[in-house]
């Protein structure tokens, strides 16, 4: 036993090393597989649709924290692990992210910024979301306050990026999807923009549907200015389609007989009802003042200027009201020009022929009654009567020779008169006029061609 015992005190020293080296190698062995199998976990997981992974070994033992975005999701991910080579046991900590009922999603613009609330059902198209926004609101802000949940309806990437190409046509409001519901609010940026979101909503993904479309559009505004200056009509704002746009201008050339007219108008859709009706005739009110402006603001009608006299000043407050469509206002700001320095009956003349030189009276075909287009050509003829007091003048109707001669003759008689009932009606006392009729005996053109009848088809001025 005693030589056991001295056996044992040699040799003890050299266990020592020995263990330690056997430590060393078990420790070297452990890590060495703890870091292969971690690796290999998460090259593993590398195309999994996971949240916040986190992996650790601890020996042959794996340990999955991860947030997963479905069931299935979640049991692949796991099942991946435990299939990996050295792997014997999965601690799985893995647990599915909240699910939102209803699930909703939301962008908002304002002023500064483009937000987005609400959830997305995975990363890969939340980050898409934020992308979209970007390159729709170009230089403005983009804040993404949006989560992520489960719930999301079919399709949910195709609708929510199809309603952020509507928030680029806003200038405030909101888009939101409340599951398959899609509402918006909010005020279009341009004219046309909200009649193009609601035709956009019409390529929504099947099943979606719409529960509140409140998009309003900016006001459809219409305007004219005239200016004597410059001697033009200067025309801005919308038009709803070609058509009306042509219409308006002709309306222009047959009102203002002798101003240039500046045609800065645009096509947009949104047009209120009745749009054509009162435009023309608004620009029929403008035709009557000597410089002034008008403006169509959706069912709103303002003409301002300075009338030609006392009487065209109260019929133009009195007379636009009524010629309207239905709905539509009027607000009219009419003053009255000063009254120009007396001539002369030979000025007088010479200011009549100048205004007939540049454009005609107008009436219905084969008939007596004025055509309402002549309404600025003869308060501008009724202005030249006022500053000649002393004047008499001579209504003279023409007509071409086309028809039978006494019908002519009757009917130019009939021109004539309405023309000075109409002076009269202005002011001018009745003893100053003389109504003629002389039919087609004194042509000023041949009555060869269309041209030359229209010219003799006329109403003159004669000062006696």
């Amino acid at each position: 036993m005693r030589q056991l015992f001295s056996w044992m005190r040699k040799w003890w020293p050299g266990l020592i090393p020995l263990a330690m080296l056997w430590i060393a190698a078990i420790w070297t062995s452990t890590a060495h597989v703890e870091a292969d199998l971690s690796a290999r976990s998460v090259a593993e997981l590398k195309d999994t649709v996971l949240d916040k992974t986190q992996i650790a070994a601890s020996g042959r033992d794996v340990r999955l924290s991860a947030e997963a975005f479905s069931e299935e999701g979640r049991r692949s991910a796991v099942s991946q692990i435990e299939a990996l080579s050295g792997v014997r046991l999965v601690n799985d900590d893995t647990q599915l992210i909240p699910a939102a009922k209803p699930f909703i999603w939301l962008a908002e613009r304002d002023v500064v910024r483009v937000t987005l609330y609400g959830n997305a059902p995975l990363p890969a198209i939340k980050a898409r979301l934020l992308e979209s926004a970007r390159a729709m609101a170009g230089s403005t802000e983009v804040v993404d306050r949006s989560g992520m949940a489960r719930g999301a309806p079919p399709k949910f990437d195709a609708a929510a990026t199809l309603l952020l190409d509507q928030v680029g046509k806003l200038k405030e409001g909101k888009v939101w999807l409340s599951d398959t519901t899609v509402n918006l609010n909010g005020m279009a940026r341009e004219l046309g923009y909200r009649e193009a979101i609601l035709a956009a909503l019409k390529n929504l993904p099947e099943g979606y549907t719409i529960g509140e479309n409140a998009i309003r559009a900016p006001p459809y505004v219409f305007n004219a200015n005239k200016d004597p200056v410059a001697n033009t009509v200067t025309l801005g704002g919308y038009v709803p389609d070609n058509n009306v746009h042509a219409a308006i201008v002709a309306a222009v050339g047959r009102k203002f007989f002798n101003e240039k007219v500046v045609d800065n108008l645009k096509a947009s859709a949104g047009a209120p009802q009745g749009f054509q009706q009162a435009a023309i005739q608004a620009l029929g009110a403008l035709s009557r003042v000597s410089t002034g402006s008008l403006s169509l603001s959706d069912k709103d009608v303002k003409v301002s200027g300075d009338a030609l006299f006392d009487v065209a000043a109260q019929q133009i407050r009195d007379g636009l009201g009524g010629e309207l469509p239905q709905g539509w206002k009027f607000t009219p700001d009419i003053s009255v020009r000063p009254s120009a320095s007396a001539v002369d009956a030979t000025v007088c003349q010479q200011l009549f022929s100048e205004l007939l030189g540049k454009a005609r009276i107008r009436f219905e075909s084969g008939k007596a009654a004025i055509d309402q287009d002549s309404r600025g050509l003869l308060d501008r003829l009724i202005a030249t009567a006022l500053r000649c007091p002393s004047a008499n003048i001579e209504v003279a109707g023409h007509t071409d020779s086309d028809g039978d001669s006494a019908a002519n003759m009757s009917l130019s008689e009939k021109r004539a008169q309405a023309v000075a009932d109409y002076l009269v009606q202005a002011g001018l006392p009745n003893t100053r006029l003389k109504a003629v009729g002389y039919g087609s005996t004194k042509p000023i053109a041949s009555n060869d061609s269309d041209e030359d009848k229209a010219k003799n088809r006329r109403i003159d001025f004669v000062v006696k």
